[in-house]
């Protein structure tokens, strides 16, 4: 495992004057998974869309087996097999195994037709080389998420990959299909397979893979053995400074003897939510915990009206309300940011200013028209204000980081000025500069008396955020606890569990 497969050297790229690349140099050898890490801008995507052919370096030096290669394609890429697996699924999931994994690069019959049976041949024979308990006739919908990830995997080796780039890939996965996607990738590590991996999952980096390289503002900055390197030395790098206390729960005044702004009474939506009750103050952030499928994201559906309430009341401000849709939620003073951003939260094609005013193009309307300059002081000032980092307001959300994605989605709720708050997963997928960011952004919108309902699988960063913590369990609320009564991650880890 000495020699590199692959080497990029002094890579340098700059989009319309603007450096994102200078000098970065990264390698990965054969039976290794090396982490590719850094914040938000740091280049990371940048250096994987230049290794797979979507950008031309300006300058640098990309060496397979030591031997020059000049990547200016995804055919270049495949060329030298290297295939990038996309945290977004890119499977049909109606057809087979099979179809999926030779999918433009079917058999043919003598007559022309596609010939099935000899692709399925060929993926029991792949399936069964790489230990994947799956079968090529299996309809790929009718298969858990963990084994999507791996027909993905199997599809980029079915091109004879031996460099697989795996953006996020656990990102969808529950904990046990995260286990055996990792027993996979360690019987890749064994047949010699180089691998890539980008996570933003701290835990998963230390217990997968053998390498780090750091990128900070189009730089590098180091690569560290991860047996000789620790947390916190991983996360000074990244940030570029001593890790602040961001994940440190940091108590706040609010009146707890203040009727409540939020009030849920004995509401029921489905099987997966019960009887729910809960209240929150002005300023208090009240975090939901639970394992997958307790109920989490259901509850919040049907309080922002996406899904039907079978039963129960809300209030806002004290006022019974009735929220039969989404826009009865808006008109409530209540915002979702959804778990999903790029399905869900944003149009990714449109620009950040689009994305902003969404909720608010009745306040930027001038008669039939949007009042672009109202429209562009609006967006301009969310920008600033959520530090997003963007070359204007123009440019297209899809192409930002998921950290400022993530802002975008904050802001154009922000600019509705809500009264209650409900975020699911608003952590999800980002870097852990995003994170703190995101989390002062909840503490400040606390100290300035919204009510905020929080729904995060991130224990520390639930804990840095929450007041009071609800656990729930198969759709009910099962415990109620208030931050000073959770000493520690295992605590709470425990209440979850215990049920």
């Amino acid at each position: 495992m000495d020699q590199p497969i692959l080497e990029m050297k002094n890579i340098n790229k700059a989009f319309n004057g603007i450096t994102v690349l200078n000098k970065v140099n990264f390698s990965v050898k054969k039976g290794e998974v090396h982490a590719l890490m850094g914040g938000n801008g740091a280049g990371k995507s940048t250096l994987m869309k230049i290794l797979t052919g979507v950008y031309t370096a300006d300058s640098g030096d990309i060496l397979i087996e030591g031997k020059p290669v000049s990547i200016k394609s995804f055919d270049d890429a495949k060329a030298n097999k290297i295939s990038m697996i996309f945290q977004e699924f890119s499977l049909v999931p109606t057809l087979t195994v099979a179809q999926n994994i030779f999918l433009t690069r079917e058999d043919k019959t003598s007559l022309g037709l596609l010939n099935d049976k000899e692709c399925e041949k060929k993926t029991e024979v792949l399936l069964k080389e790489l230990g994947v308990d799956i079968r090529p006739s299996d309809v790929v919908q009718n298969l858990g998420v963990g084994y999507w990830q791996m027909t993905e995997i199997a599809k980029a080796l079915s091109q004879e990959a031996k460099i697989l780039i795996m953006d996020e890939p656990t990102s969808s996965l529950t904990q046990t299909e995260t286990e055996v996607l990792f027993k996979f990738i360690n019987q890749l590590k064994a047949k010699g397979y180089a691998i890539i991996y980008i996570s933003h999952r701290m835990d998963e980096i230390f217990e997968i893979c053998d390498r780090i390289t750091i990128l900070r503002d189009g730089q590098y900055i180091t690569t560290e053995d991860c047996s000789e390197t620790d947390l916190d030395t991983v996360i000074q790098y990244i940030v570029g400074q001593e890790f602040d206390q961001a994940f440190e729960y940091q108590e706040r005044e609010y009146s707890k003897e203040a009727p409540p702004i939020f009030e849920v009474k004995n509401v029921s939506a489905g099987e997966k939510v019960q009887n729910i009750n809960l209240k929150i103050q002005p300023g208090e952030i009240v975090g939901i915990a639970g394992l997958m499928g307790s109920g989490r994201t259901e509850l919040v559906r049907c309080l922002f009206g996406i899904d039907s309430i079978d039963s129960g009341e809300i209030y806002v401000d004290g006022k019974k309300r009735s929220i039969n849709s989404a826009k009865d939620a808006i008109d409530a003073g209540i915002a979702l940011i959804p778990e999903d951003r790029r399905v869900q939260g944003l149009v990714l094609e449109h620009s950040v200013k689009d994305n902003m005013i969404l909720p608010i193009l009745s306040k930027v309307n001038k008669g039939l028209f949007i009042d672009n300059k109202k429209a562009n002081e609006i967006s301009n000032q969310l920008v600033k204000k959520l530090n997003v980092k963007t070359d204007d307001i123009f440019k297209k959300s899809g192409l930002l980081s998921g950290g400022n994605q993530q802002k975008i989605v904050l802001a154009k709720w922000l600019a509705n000025h809500p009264t209650v708050l409900l975020l699911d997963e608003p952590t999800i997928g980002v870097d852990i500069g995003a994170k703190t960011e995101i989390i002062d952004i909840i503490r400040e919108l606390a100290v300035n008396g919204k009510a905020i309902l929080v729904i995060s699988s991130e224990i520390p960063e639930l804990l840095a955020m929450s007041d009071r913590v609800l656990v729930m369990h198969q759709g009910k609320i099962k415990k109620e606890l208030q931050r000073t009564e959770i000493k520690s991650e295992e605590d709470l880890q425990y209440a979850i569990q215990g049920f």
